[in-house]
């Protein structure tokens, strides 16, 4: 079996919550192998047209990345994945600098950095600044080398994935809010964006395109800035005006079903009686920070639509109506523009 083999520098743009069993931060390559087998989906939905056989996918990604229900069998990863080395984070609790208080309507003087990070991120009783829960981070700007080998047959869709995570990914705790967001260097991702109509995609309930409309892709911008706090600052701003557009009808709690759930859950003091506590549900509009070709930091927003499981019984109709509202919001907003990739 011929392999490829290629390195690349990896860097961080913002702090990334990459716990070891310690839930200390550390460099570890299961978060990036990961990151890889989701933007693989992604790649091979597009390379299908968009109309996969799931099973089919799901033996081929078992073949290449490893598994341990093909044929009542276990077979090893045929991507073998190193880092140049797996160091603590060096951002300790006792360095971890709050951002600056974001207007919220529902939580008056919420820090910008607990927001979108919380649980990481915490506010310990009796303080008034936010600090990390675990030991350490790591810090933004740390680098290492990544190293990765595939096979020969692989290569087209794995360096596609590659690509996709230079461009969008994200790894560790709170990363769909930004927080881990890192570039691979020197990698070539001028690939074709895997689009798909927007509303097509609440065909299948799993992550697989990036939406679109007839303006184009569904992704929006900030201005680039000096570092990575204000792109950071403006997302945490950004999500809490998206999100509380959505009015309850109520103060307290009534245990039914808005339109404020479907776009993740759960929500502070607003469950769904029908839900109930364990369920899940992910936001499809995901966060990242990345270099602009100044050398400056922008925040980036992409929506990869997908209809919520089953099990949260989605209405195609509401969900619809619920993102239109979503993407009106942030095409009218003054510090977003739209932009192809």
């Amino acid at each position: 079996m011929k392999m490829i083999q290629r390195e690349y520098g990896l860097c961080f743009h913002t702090p990334a919550f990459l716990g070891n069993a310690e839930q200390s931060g550390q460099w570890r390559t299961p978060p990036f192998k990961a990151q890889l087998r989701q933007w693989w989906r992604v790649a091979y939905a597009a390379s299908k047209g968009f109309r996969p056989d799931e099973a089919r996918m799901r033996e081929e990604e078992g073949g290449l990345f490893g598994n341990a229900w093909l044929d009542d069998s276990f077979s090893k990863s045929r991507v073998r994945i190193r880092l140049e080395h797996w160091n603590d984070g060096g951002l300790p609790k006792n360095r971890w600098t709050p951002l600056d208080r974001v207007t919220h309507p529902e939580a008056p003087g919420a820090a910008a950095d607990l927001y979108l990070g919380y649980g990481p991120v915490v506010l310990p009783r009796g303080e008034r600044t936010p600090t990390l829960k675990a030991n350490a981070a790591i810090q933004a700007g740390e680098a290492s080398t990544f190293a990765i080998a595939y096979p020969d047959e692989g290569a087209p869709l794995i360096e596609q994935a590659l690509a996709l995570m230079d461009q969008f990914g994200t790894v560790g705790g709170r990363s769909r809010n930004g927080w881990g967001s890192y570039s691979l260097k020197n990698i070539d991702d001028d690939i074709g964006l895997p689009l798909r109509p927007w509303q097509d995609a609440l065909n299948f309930d799993w992550p697989h395109a990036i939406g679109s409309d007839t303006a184009g892709a569904l992704i929006w911008q900030t201005q680039p800035f000096a570092d990575w706090k204000a792109p950071m600052k403006e997302l945490a701003i950004i999500k809490i005006g998206l999100r509380t557009q959505f009015k309850f009808p109520h103060a307290q709690p009534d245990g039914e079903t808005h339109e404020r759930h479907w776009l993740s859950y759960p929500v502070t003091r607003h469950p769904v009686r029908a839900w109930g506590n364990n369920a899940r549900l992910p936001n499809s509009l995901r966060f990242k920070v990345r270099p602009t070709a100044d050398g400056k930091l922008a925040g980036v927003i992409f929506h990869m639509p997908c209809l919520p499981p089953a099990a949260f019984s989605p209405e195609t109709k509401v969900i619809t109506a619920v993102w239109q509202k979503v993407h009106a919001f942030l095409d009218n907003q003054a510090s977003l523009t739209r932009t192809r990739a």
